[in-house]
């Protein structure tokens, strides 16, 4: 058989590849292009005149108090967040692929949260808070309950309870995958070598599993720092701006205070902390890798 020449190679390219590789392009590469371009500029979004000022906006992303104070926020709520969601879905994997009666429907019902939109489910969650649990608490308690949402610790404590419940599902599938990878020969020859089921768990299972629990860390970690529709939608950065996260911080200072060139800076931050993060992450959870 021929080989087959460049310039019909690259055709097929084009054929295949070719739009997503332009939407690519259109969608993520020219817009982060254009917005490293804008944290030379003290551009207000409005004018037509850029004026450039250099790493001005840079100095100004580092002497931000309140930015910093929103990244620490996002620091602890995606630390609790990633810890919680990655043990939810890991025990809800375990339970889907136990055999047990109906594992098909509960892998879909467990799923169905992720499909939801954030700013959405933001508000359904707030009602439950506000309404809901209110009521229920006053009833029990015999008084006026005051809505978890109307303290910082509290509305630190629903933006966690609300990611959980959003993105385990999700996470979920990835760890059912790492359950059925696991060959059934290799936990039946630590079985009869004398392990308990929990030691094989812990010795055989999880480490043939890493491969899952890195791709479900990384996911769970860039999600939960770049966090803003569900922060909007359920507390709107309240109470006295104790719940505002990096990303709603960002977006305030660009399009609400008309400072894009700083805030095109501290999302440039904010990008690099979260890659640098998440490839560590990546990283140092693919050296330990086993094969079965």
């Amino acid at each position: 058989m021929k080989q087959k020449s460049t310039s019909y190679k690259i055709q097929q390219y084009l054929m295949f590849a070719g739009p997503g590789t332009l939407l690519f392009f259109g969608a993520v590469i020219v817009p982060f292009v254009y917005g490293l371009y804008l944290t030379m500029t003290s551009w207000d979004g409005i004018s037509k005149v850029k004026p450039f000022v250099g790493f001005e906006n840079f100095v100004a992303a580092f002497k931000d108090v309140a930015y910093w104070q929103a990244m620490g926020r996002t620091a602890v709520y995606s630390f609790f967040a990633v810890i919680l969601i990655n043990i939810v879905a890991f025990a809800l994997a375990y339970l889907v692929t136990s055999g047990v009666k109906g594992q098909n429907f509960f892998r879909a019902g467990f799923f169905v949260p992720n499909l939801i939109g954030g700013i959405v489910l933001g508000y359904v969650w707030k009602f439950v808070f506000n309404r809901a649990f209110v009521a229920l608490g006053s009833a029990i308690a015999g008084g006026n309950v005051p809505s978890l949402l109307s303290t910082p610790n509290g509305a630190m404590f629903c933006l966690i309870l609300v990611s959980v419940w959003q993105y385990a599902g999700y996470m979920m599938l990835i760890y059912v995958a790492g359950f059925m990878s696991v060959s059934k020969d290799v936990q039946e020859a630590a079985m009869i070598d004398g392990c308990s089921p929990m030691q094989t768990m812990r010795n055989v299972t999880i480490p043939l599993m890493r491969s899952s629990f890195v791709q479900c860390l990384f996911l769970s970690i860039t999600r939960c720092f770049v966090v803003y529709d569900v922060n909007l939608s359920l507390t709107k950065g309240e109470p006295f701006n104790s719940s505002v996260m990096a990303a709603m911080h960002v977006y305030n200072q660009a399009f609400t205070y008309k400072n894009y060139g700083v805030g095109q800076a501290e999302a440039l931050i904010l990008f690099l902390v979260c890659a640098i993060v998440g490839v560590t992450q990546v990283m140092v959870g693919k050296k330990g890798e086993v094969d079965a």
